[in-house]
């Protein structure tokens, strides 16, 4: 699984994405899910969004957060963002397509802008939806695979594989989830279902 390149990480690092996520982008993302009990995202990077999902938590939610990103350098950034949580929260280096975690771990998991870094974005859904509790949300969102946000990964030199319009709704639909929803605009989309208790 590749890293970030250069200039996605220093932007995922940044105070202005920081300042997004707390205003629109972490509301949008989640669609109404009010995430609780253990929480896992998936490539988080530098932990913007964690921050502000723990920050926006309440002590009823109960949430316990562990962030994962591939990148060593992700994992550093969101341990030192998130260390004003305490132990809330956990980061950690693992590979979204092959997470070291047991089945029904997470009672929610989130994964926000991070499938196309992936290359195999089917497996780190198939592992995310195995890692959920039967009844535990998956939410996230990512971009679709449009000509500006090839074009800008390509000058780039960042690894990607987008989803394309259409793709991501079979996908999710042959795992064990249920309440299905996915939103496609121009240039992404969003989803979220529910762990149902078969395999």
């Amino acid at each position: 699984m590749p890293s970030m390149s250069t200039i996605e990480s220093l932007f995922c690092r940044s105070t202005p994405w920081e300042a997004a996520t707390r205003r629109w982008v972490l509301p949008w993302a989640l669609q109404g899910v009010r995430p609780t009990g253990r929480v896992l995202e998936i490539g988080g990077g530098g932990g913007a969004m964690a921050a502000q999902l723990l920050a926006a938590s309440t002590p009823a939610d109960q949430v316990q957060l562990t962030v994962t990103d591939f990148d060593p350098v992700m994992v550093d950034a969101a341990q030192d963002r998130l260390q004003r949580f305490g132990d809330r929260a956990v980061a950690q280096v693992a590979d979204a397509t092959a997470l070291p975690f047991g089945d029904g771990e997470f009672d929610t998991v989130v994964s926000f802008i991070m499938l196309h870094h992936v290359v195999d974005w089917e497996q780190a859904l198939c592992e995310a939806a195995r890692v959920l509790r039967p009844g535990g949300t998956l939410v996230g969102y990512d971009l679709l695979g449009t000509a500006p946000a090839r074009l800008l990964h390509r000058l780039e030199g960042a690894p990607h594989r987008f989803i394309d319009r259409g793709q991501l709704r079979p996908h999710l639909a042959g795992l064990p989830l249920r309440d299905l929803t996915v939103r496609e605009n121009a240039a992404s989309t969003r989803f979220r279902a529910i762990r149902t208790a078969g395999r």
